[in-house]
Formats: structure tokens, C-alpha cells, sequence
């Protein structure tokens, strides 16, 4: 089990300030690991050890988490703004070309990242940085929309999106805070006990303490476009509408009792991902990198080695 992170305080162009870590060597390549909710840079415990070996291995609290700037307004948390962040950090360290590796939230934005970032990207300042991308547990952005469009199973799953959104929340977060807020939205659906070591639940819960970080926290769901409609909504299939394809070398990594997100969510990423390797996880919930970290470990050794651009 690994102790404390050395963080460093970094100063973006975009205006905030992220607690960050930085470790392994400076001019080795790098890998930028983006959490997701409710957690830190700590989802990647078990992997900033054991790649800070041979990569620069870089974990920032996003924005809103933990002691990184938590701007409170809901329009500061919209994705192209925590998109923008991630470049903005590569800049702030010198790092040039990197590989995104995100999970949950920090692979919605991973998605984004390396969307923009690829060769030939949507984003023409940052075309050409972002050269893999290794996403755990985090739906495509144009499958997810289309699921919840189409699919009970993950309009069931994402419910608790609409709890997360609804102004009546606002109390229950003042006065209880994320955890509050988890039990009512997750009830009866979250595995009890034995997951998270008693160490890493105490951490979380004085993490949550800060009530502008539960509220920023909540505000990544907020500012989100993605439509979750209401159960009782009618099931349609969306506009076609073309999205652009991920060609860079993608690994996915699906843990497949996640009771958020569905292995459907894997159906026709293929087709939007031509260049992706999927790994999926049996027996395993939706916190992946750490519930079975030798699994997401080995899965990225092969791939980082497999993808590797020779010296």
C-alpha cells in the first residue's frame, strides 16, 4: 500500500492552480492520469509506483478536488475547460507529447484530450501532442449519449445524474456532504464493505469535509451536456450525427460488474476507435485501477511496450 504523494502546486494558464504529482524522470515519456469522482490523484496509487520507473508519470487533483482550485461557479467545470486544463499542465511542466490515462470523469476527459490532441486533432493548437490514450471505465462520449437515448440498462444505471443535477441536492451536499449525497443517489446498488482499505475511506472523508469541493465536485455533472433522460422518457434513436475517430493507439480497459456503466458501452467503439485494444475485467467493479491493479498494470505494460516509438 502506498503512502503519501509528493504533490507540487502548479500554476496554469487557464487560470486555476492544481496540486500535482510529478514523479519518475523528467525526460522520460509521459503519462498525464486523470481521476475521476469522487477521488484524487490516489485512484492511480497502484500505478504511479510502477511506471514511474521508466515514464514521467504526472497525477494532478483536478480542478475542484481536493486543495486544487475550486472555482465555484457551474460554468467553470464545462469540458472544454477541463480539457483545456490538462494542455494547460503539459505547458506549465515543459512536457511536449504525452499519453493521456484517464478513469471514470478523468477518462470522459481523457476522451477529450486525446481527441483534440491527436494528429490532425479537432484542436489545431494542440494537434499532434497527445500520441496514446489508455481510458479505464469511461464511455465514448457519442456511445454514452446514444445508450441513454436508447438503452434502459444505462438510463437505469445514470439516474443518479439527475439526483446529482437537481437544485433539492444542494442541501443534502450542505449538510452532508458527498457522502450524503452518494448514499441517497447509489442506494442499494453500491457493493458494502471491504473494497477501499479503512485508510483510504478516511482520506476520502476528509477530502469531502470541504463543502466548496462537494459543490465543484458536483458541478462536473452539472456543467456536462450529456442528456439523461427520465425513465419514463420515450426510447429513440438519436440523429445521426458523425463523430470524428480516435486513430491514435487506444487501450480500453472495461471492469465488468460496474453498476454506472454497462459493458455495452463497449459495442461499436471499434468502429469509433479503429485503433483500440479492449481489456476486459471480470469480477471487478467500476474503480478499476485500484480494485484490481495488477490487471489494469500488466494491461498497460503490454500495450506502453507494444505502442512504444522507437528511440
Amino acid at each position: 500500500m502506498s503512502g503519501d504523494f509528493e504533490q507540487r502546486r502548479v500554476t496554469l494558464s487557464t487560470g486555476v492552480e492544481l496540486d500535482v504529482v510529478d514523479m519518475g524522470p523528467t525526460d522520460a515519456p509521459a503519462l498525464i492520469f486523470l481521476h475521476g469522482f469522487p477521488e484524487s490523484h490516489r485512484t492511480w496509487r497502484h500505478q504511479l509506483p510502477h511506471f514511474a520507473e521508466r515514464f514521467r508519470c504526472i497525477a494532478p487533483d483536478q480542478r475542484g478536488y481536493r486543495g486544487s482550485s475550486k472555482p465555484q461557479e457551474v460554468e467553470a467545470y464545462t469540458p472544454d475547460k477541463l480539457i483545456a486544463d490538462i494542455f494547460a499542465l503539459a505547458d506549465a511542466l515543459d512536457v511536449g507529447q504525452f499519453t493521456i490515462v484517464g478513469h471514470d470523469w478523468g477518462g470522459a476527459i481523457a476522451w477529450g484530450v486525446a481527441l483534440g490532441g491527436q494528429p490532425g486533432g479537432l484542436h489545431p493548437q494542440w494537434a499532434g501532442r497527445v500520441t496514446r490514450a489508455v481510458i479505464a471505465n469511461a464511455p465514448h462520449p457519442a456511445i454514452f449519449q446514444r445508450l441513454l437515448a436508447t438503452n434502459a440498462e444505462q438510463r437505469e444505471a445514470s439516474q443518479y445524474i439527475r439526483i446529482f443535477r437537481d437544485p433539492a441536492s444542494d442541501a443534502l451536499i450542505e449538510e452532508q456532504g458527498i457522502a450524503g449525497l452518494l448514499a441517497k443517489a447509489f442506494a442499494g446498488r453500491v457493493p458494502s464493505g471491504g473494497i477501499q482499505p479503512p485508510e483510504e475511506i478516511a482520506r476520502l472523508l476528509k477530502d469531502w469535509e470541504n463543502r466548496d469541493a462537494c459543490r465543484a465536485m458536483i458541478n462536473w455533472y452539472r456543467a456536462s451536456p450529456a442528456d439523461v433522460p427520465p425513465m419514463d422518457a420515450p426510447y429513440a434513436e438519436p440523429p445521426a450525427m458523425p463523430f470524428p475517430k480516435l486513430t491514435i493507439p487506444t487501450l480500453v480497459v472495461w471492469a465488468l460488474d460496474d453498476v454506472a456503466l454497462p459493458a455495452c458501452n463497449l459495442d461499436g467503439l471499434d468502429e469509433l476507435v479503429p485503433n483500440a485494444t479492449i481489456v476486459k475485467v471480470p469480477g471487478c467493479g467500476h474503480f478499476v485501477p485500484w480494485e484490481a491493479p495488477d490487471r489494469v498494470n500488466a494491461a498497460m505494460d503490454e500495450f506502453l511496450e507494444r505502442t512504444a516509438v522507437p528511440a
